[in-house]
């Protein structure tokens, strides 16, 4: 009986590490950003996860929220209409009136989140929510119930910065990726411990393909070790749950893989050779364990391209095609799925791009650094898309990444206005706008700065931190 009983926990255990334990398996739902309430898929499925209706019970926590009474009001509203019951925790550094110390100390409310079997995390700051929950790297006993409702086969939710906290490392403030790429990147400032909800292994990031935010996710993955990251774009989620990933909402996520990755010490600034990319869109799976993909079936497959081969080769050259195309911003919105897409569907060997933002007045070597990306075909390179519906609904495997560090020149000067008042024609007006974004003095156009370098998505408002009808906020 005894060895029947070890074999037994042993059975258990094994399935917990497959992901594979059932229905009561604890749930981290990793949201981009910019969640819309109308988003009828997302929201349905936090619920269901949670139990359904009327079993799901959420805790709704604010924390990062420029007006946490707003956000915590509607997002409790949206999961209502979900059939949810759920319920503000007033826990949040910028909510009128309560007392933050207080508030997480406070047997009730820590009574509340226990009684509940899923925490809803809004967007905003994600400095704020470890700050208040594990101030100096240590949990508060509202933290401690938190992973309890969790640990207990629970959900925990988090949009925009509540999704930034769900790994080990978080970037906390680093809203210039271009600064990350050229080596910024310190402890308390830009990266920051996280909460750690989807384990040690996986790094993630939000906001991912609209901010070009793979600028930033390389130099971090490769600092602090990690093999897995996953970047997940706005009004999308990828439900983590034991070993799966599955992909949903309205764009997709981009798996970093780099497993096979090194880079040169001898270049001047960060380098990455060997990358892979794989971009997973809404109803795909990945496992964590065997490193499979399985897209949606309504998929099919990309015929394969008819790729160059060079005088006495048997198969294509990967390593050495023809450029087929050249993306002036590789940062720009969801320009690396594009030219991910390219490439897969194109018969050349490769696709080359640029992120080359550089600040007027930059004078230092460092702050004129651009980079170069070059995405190849590689073994296990594949696409998939859905001849029934929208072009952009892919998925793509296993696409190789370069990156090299390139000088650049430093922007150019208007010319003064001329003796007769008349401005003289400029190098910026001769080169055109496009050419000029390509050189980096045009600033990107995802967004508006708002009080304290909060970024506000055209169209949002202040102190919501996202677009209308969404459950926004960013660092």
């Amino acid at each position: 009986m005894h060895k029947f009983n070890a074999l037994l926990r042993a059975q258990v255990a094994l399935l917990a590490a497959l992901g594979l334990q059932g229905a009561h398996a604890q749930t981290a739902i990793v949201i981009g950003g910019a969640l819309r309430y109308d988003n009828e898929v997302v929201w349905q499925r936090i619920v269901d996860e949670a139990g359904g209706a009327q079993k799901a019970r959420f805790a709704v926590l604010a924390t990062a929220s420029a007006s946490p009474e707003r956000s915590a009001e509607l997002i409790v509203q949206a999961l209502q209409r979900h059939g949810a019951h759920a319920e503000h925790i007033p826990v949040a550094p910028r909510l009128e009136g309560s007392d933050v110390k207080k508030n997480l100390a406070d047997p009730d409310l820590i009574d509340k989140v226990r009684a509940s079997n899923a925490v809803f995390f809004s967007g905003g700051a994600q400095g704020l929510i470890v700050d208040t929950f594990q101030p100096d790297g240590r949990a508060t006993p509202m933290l401690e119930a938190i992973w309890d409702v969790y640990r207990d086969g629970g959900v925990v939710a988090g949009t925009s910065a509540g999704a930034a906290i769900m790994s080990r490392t978080m970037f906390r403030d680093a809203l210039d990726v271009m600064q990350v790429m050229r080596g910024q990147m310190r402890e308390g400032q830009e990266i920051d411990q996280g909460l750690g909800f989807v384990g040690d292994r996986l790094f993630v990031d939000q906001h991912f393909l609209k901010r070009g935010r793979i600028g930033r996710m390389l130099p971090l993955m490769l600092a602090k070790g990690y093999r897995l990251g996953l970047g997940v774009e706005e009004n999308s989620a990828a439900v983590v749950q034991g070993q799966q990933i599955e992909i949903i909402g309205g764009r997709g996520a981009l798996l970093v893989d780099l497993r096979d990755a090194r880079t040169d010490p001898g270049l001047p600034g960060f380098n990455v050779q060997g990358a892979r990319l794989s971009y997973l869109d809404h109803g795909d799976r990945h496992n964590l364990q065997s490193g499979v993909t399985t897209p949606n079936r309504r998929k099919t497959p990309v015929p394969d391209p008819v790729l160059p081969r060079s005088a006495g080769q048997s198969a294509p050259s990967w390593a050495h095609g023809p450029v087929d195309t050249f993306q002036p911003d590789i940062l720009g919105d969801n320009r690396i799925v594009q030219a991910m897409s390219e490439l897969i569907t194109s018969p050349a060997g490769e696709v080359r791009a640029m992120a080359s933002r550089v600040r007027p007045g930059a004078t230092e070597p460092k702050d004129r650094m651009g980079f170069v990306f070059r995405l190849y075909r590689g073994e296990g390179t594949r696409g998939w898309f859905n001849t029934d519906g929208p072009a952009d609904d892919l998925t793509l495997l296993n696409v190789r990444l370069d990156v090299r560090p390139v000088p650049l020149p430093p922007p150019p000067a208007l010319t003064e206005p001329s003796r007769s008042g008349a401005t003289s024609t400029s190098r910026a007006d001769r080169l055109g706008t496009s050419a000029m974004m390509a050189l980096g003095t045009v600033p990107p156009s995802a967004g508006a700065e708002g009080p304290a370098g909060e970024t506000l998505p055209l169209g949002g408002a202040a102190g919501t931190g996202g677009a209308p009808g969404s459950a926004g906020g960013d660092r």
